[in-house]
């Protein structure tokens, strides 16, 4: 089983925001993959499916960034699941928009959410990084990441939702790499 954690911030005026795109992605992810409807469960919402064969638990905290690791660290414990069984879906400042990388283990970056889940379940669960862009001063950082993407973003936003929504079944069989280069073949030039 794979837990499939989103990251962003509940609340609708939240929805659209940067911060958010790791909320964007499950939901895209659930929706595409046929999952069952949201339910609140594990101080979050969560939708349950298969891909490859495998079954998925997307996990969307309801806790705000800040706190996302008592919501994954409630479901890795309900189904008994260890570190390396979790993927997060988060917004990475230092990437160019549309621009996405994956890895396990690794520092928090600064990123509050990834800070969280790390003093939960520790460092060593998968990160799906989605470039968002960084707005050029480190005083910006809070309202660039807590507002809307900009309309200029539409154009590359779509696809790399659906890339990885497609390509999600190479990430459930093991191959972060060939799933990080077929998310960038599809985007290239959006």
């Amino acid at each position: 089983m794979l837990l499939l954690v989103g990251l962003g911030n509940p609340g609708n005026e939240y929805a659209r925001n940067r911060h958010n795109i790791g909320f964007m992605a499950v939901e895209t992810i659930a929706q595409r993959h046929r999952f069952t409807p949201w339910k609140k469960r594990f101080q979050g919402q969560t939708a349950e499916g298969t891909v490859a064969g495998d079954k998925v638990l997307a996990l969307e905290p309801a806790t705000f960034m800040n706190l996302s690791g008592q919501s994954v660290v409630a479901a890795l414990q309900f189904f008994k699941l260890k570190p390396e069984n979790v993927v997060v879906i988060h917004d990475e400042l230092d990437l160019p928009p549309g621009k996405i990388r994956v890895k396990k283990g690794g520092g928090h970056g600064g990123h509050n959410g990834l800070r969280s889940i790390d003093a939960h379940i520790g460092k060593e669960y998968w990160r799906i990084r989605l470039g968002i862009g960084h707005p050029g001063n480190k005083d910006l950082v809070s309202g660039y990441v807590l507002h809307d993407f900009a309309k200029a973003d539409q154009g590359w936003i779509g696809p790399l939702l659906d890339a990885v929504s497609d390509n999600l079944p190479l990430i459930v069989d093991g191959q972060p790499e060939l799933f990080m280069n077929k998310v960038t073949v599809a985007t290239q030039g959006k």
